[in-house]
This record gives structure tokens, C-alpha cells and sequence, in this order.
């Protein structure tokens, strides 16, 4: 009885071994499959990894997994999507690959993720159909192209971003929801999340997404079946600025009043104490050299163009980082300009209390076309009649179309173009301005208070 129970259990493992030799045979297969018809895919898929694990009905990602992100599988399942179709498995590997290249998995803790869910699917799909690759086929492409281009309509590019926040937008009921995600999953994203130790990281996946991004350029430079992937490797790389570190750049050195620990001298101080009783040799600096917003432009794009809510919205921003008393000095001298052809109105703010007035009783005036020009026109004239001292840098708050100056501004002070994530292409700023783009979620984070109405 034992030599057969062991003759059993040996059968049922060799069976086991062939089954898991078969499935990494079927993963190689669709490797060299997607190499060959996609060879700037390389260094990426050489960054997964495969792990058997019998007893799932489904595959999935490990993004946590040591040295690679590892696609654990089920080798019977595996082999059985192979047999209703060998492009299954080749369309699942690119699926998951692409969620990788475009960093969809680092993202999961800040999303609500039943609709980054959908979100990502959908993306990654819409890449692959557009590739139009022979012989990769599926059950469902039809629907799944009938749906992405109703989507691209009202959508545009058809990112990861942007579809979440049309999927938030629009709030689908639960089965909607669920119908559309069952359009386009292919994996699960149970090993999505913060990586806590993963040794691949979110900048090295970045890096390929870089080079895949260079070569692809190169490789296809005239298809534009291609642009689909190009649109979601430039939301995958693109820099993501903290805009309370931005505008802490046009912070000056100055006195301002507050205790200063540094030049405190502890000793003479207790010394003082124990031999006077309540009498210190030391009293403590009552000012301390530190760096803040003192002097400022806030330019604001009032064309018809540019929504009063997402100004509103704006200012909340950049108000809820200046109102601090770490960035803030108690005297400043900042001026507000609201400007569409011309220049609407200019509130100059010197305290916190003008400020918190401004963003109580304030009133947007404009609605016009843009020109950027008479704002910078306006601030030089400004300069020269003493109104600022050391003037650090003029922000423009804006979605971009305008007519920009030809030529830097005259007066030694930066300039930033501030523009609001959305689905359209922003056209090119001039090359003496800095680019900020504030993602949507930035603005809706900050809770509202005072709005300009």
C-alpha cells in the first residue's frame, strides 16, 4: 500500500513538473512572440519574472516580489487559456508588461481603486488593439474597439488619467462598472500597491519607459498607429512637481521675528537663574535670518477660456501654502492681476489679513481672448515705479492659449507658465519660462474655504 500511495504521489507530481515545464514553454513562446514583433520591448520584458503557484484561477503581477516583478500563475490555467486560444496568453503578457512600463501599479494607494481598476485595463487595451499586431487577436476586440473609440470621444488620448477621471466624473452604477471592467481585464491587480521590497523601483521602470519611449520614436517615426502607446509613456514619465516646493523658489532672505534657538546660549542662560533666581544673563534673539515669499506676481488667465472654478480653485492652492508662517513673511508685497487681453485689475496684497479679504470678497473680471504680453508689459512699467525691490517671479496661471512675449522679460525675475492637467495637448511655452503642470487631484485636495466668486 505504501509503494502504490508513493507510485501515486510520484505520478501526481512528475504530472505536476510537466504541467509547469509546458506553461513556462507557453510563456517563452509569447516572450519571443512579442520580441519579435516588438523589439524595443526588450530590456522590459527581460524585467519580469515568472512564478508557478498552483491553485489560482487567475494571474497576476507581484510588483513586491524581490530583484523583478514576478507574473505569478497557475501552470493548468495557463495551459488552458493557450488551448482556446495561443494569442491569450501572448495578449495577457503584453497586458501585464504594459502595466508596468506605465507604472499603473504605483499609483494604487492614492486612487480609489475599483475605477483605477477599469481605468488602467482600458488603457493598456487600447495600446495593444492600436498596435494592430497579426495573429493576437481575441475574443471580444470587436466590442472592446467599439467601445474605446466612444470613449476617445469623449475622453481624448486615451490614458490611464484621463480615463479615471472620466470614470469619477461621471460615477457609472456598480454593473456598468462591472461590465466594463469584464470588457477589458486580463490580469488581477492583487499584487499592486506601495512597494515596500521590491528591488526593481518605480525610477527604474521609469528608465525603461524612457528608452522604450526613445526608440519607439525612432523604430515607427511616421505610424500612427503607434500614438496611442507614445501618449501613455509620456503620462508614465512625465516630472511631477510639488507646487509648495515651487513656489518656495521665489523665497528671499530676510529678519523676521520669532525666537532663534541657534544663537541661543542655554548656559549663560541657566547660569543666570541659578545664581539671580528669575534673573537671565541671556535673554533670547527675538529675530532669526530665514527664507520667504516676500515679493511676488500672481498673474491670472480671466480669458473665456479658463473656468472660474478651476481659478478659484487655483488660488485656494497657492493661498493654503503662502498663509503659513512658514512661508509667509507678516509684511509682503504681492500683486494679483487678473488679465485676459489686457489687464483687468491688480490687488495688492501686504498682510495676511488683505489676503484672506481677497480671497473672501474678491471678484474675477475678464473673459475675453488671451495675451499674455500686457501682464509682463505691466509689471516691467511697475519695477520701474518702485513697486517692488527684489521681485523673485511672476506666475501665470493659465491653459496656455495665447499670444506669449517674443522676448524674456527685461527685469531679473523668473517666470513660470501654471497650467491645469486636462485631456488636451498644452501648446509649447517660451524657452526663457519654466512649465509647471498641476494634476487635477492637486486642486481638489485642498479644502475650500474663502472662493473668489
Amino acid at each position: 500500500m505504501e509503494e502504490a500511495a508513493i507510485r501515486v504521489g510520484g505520478k501526481r507530481d512528475s504530472e505536476i513538473k510537466a504541467k509547469e515545464i509546458l506553461a513556462q514553454k507557453i510563456w517563452g513562446l509569447s516572450r519571443d512572440r512579442l520580441l519579435v514583433n516588438l523589439r524595443f520591448l526588450d530590456v522590459a520584458l527581460s524585467s519580469l519574472g515568472f512564478q508557478a503557484r498552483t491553485g489560482i484561477d487567475h494571474v497576476f503581477c507581484d510588483v513586491n516580489a524581490p530583484q523583478k516583478a514576478v507574473i505569478c500563475y497557475d501552470p493548468v490555467f495557463v495551459i488552458r487559456l493557450y488551448k482556446k486560444n495561443p494569442a491569450n496568453v501572448t495578449r495577457l503578457h503584453l497586458h501585464i508588461l504594459l502595466h508596468c512600463i506605465f507604472s499603473h501599479s504605483y499609483k494604487y494607494d492614492r486612487v480609489e481603486q475599483d475605477l483605477w481598476d477599469v481605468a488602467v485595463d482600458m488603457a493598456v487595451e487600447n495600446v495593444v488593439l492600436n498596435l494592430n499586431l497579426p495573429g493576437l487577436e481575441t475574443t471580444g476586440d470587436a466590442k472592446r474597439s467599439e467601445v474605446l473609440a466612444a470613449w476617445k470621444e469623449q475622453a481624448g488620448a486615451l490614458t490611464a488619467d484621463r480615463i479615471y477621471r472620466k470614470l469619477r466624473e461621471d460615477r457609472l452604477g456598480v454593473s456598468e462598472l462591472l461590465e466594463l471592467g469584464n470588457l477589458f481585464q486580463r490580469d488581477v491587480h492583487e499584487g499592486w500597491g506601495p512597494a515596500e521590497t521590491l528591488e526593481i523601483t518605480e525610477a527604474q521602470w521609469k528608465k525603461i519607459s524612457e528608452r522604450i519611449k526613445a526608440e519607439l520614436k525612432s523604430f515607427s517615426e511616421d505610424k500612427s498607429d503607434d500614438q496611442s502607446i507614445l501618449q501613455n509613456l509620456e503620462e508614465a514619465t512625465k516630472e511631477h512637481y510639488d507646487y509648495g516646493d515651487f513656489l518656495r523658489k521665489f523665497s528671499v532672505s530676510g529678519e523676521d521675528i520669532q525666537i532663534n534657538d541657534d544663537e541661543f546660549d542655554y548656559v549663560y542662560y541657566t547660569y543666570g537663574l541659578s545664581l539671580y533666581g528669575n534673573l537671565p544673563l541671556v535673554e533670547p534673539l527675538e529675530y532669526k535670518d530665514v527664507n520667504k515669499i516676500k515679493e511676488f506676481v500672481v498673474a491670472i488667465d480671466t480669458s473665456g477660456s479658463c473656468r472660474g472654478e478651476t481659478v478659484q480653485a487655483f488660488l485656494n492652492k497657492t493661498y493654503s501654502i503662502l498663509k503659513s508662517s512658514e512661508n509667509f513673511f507678516r509684511k509682503v508685497n504681492i500683486h494679483i492681476i487678473q488679465c485676459d487681453s489686457e489687464v483687468r485689475r491688480d490687488t495688492k496684497i501686504t498682510n495676511d489679513d488683505e489676503f484672506e479679504a481677497f480671497m473672501r470678497e474678491g471678484q474675477l473680471e475678464g473673459f475675453g481672448s488671451t495675451d499674455f504680453r500686457p501682464v509682463f508689459a505691466y509689471v516691467d512699467k511697475a519695477i520701474e515705479r518702485g513697486e517692488f525691490e527684489n521681485l523673485k517671479g511672476l506666475i501665470y496661471f493659465t491653459d496656455g492659449y495665447g499670444v506669449f512675449p517674443e522676448h524674456k522679460p527685461s527685469y531679473n525675475y523668473d517666470t513660470a507658465f501654471v497650467f491645469l492637467e486636462d485631456d488636451y495637448e498644452k501648446p509649447p511655452t517660451p524657452p526663457w519660462a519654466i512649465k509647471l503642470v498641476l494634476p487635477v487631484e492637486d486642486l481638489e485636495s485642498v479644502k475650500e474655504g474663502g472662493l473668489i466668486s
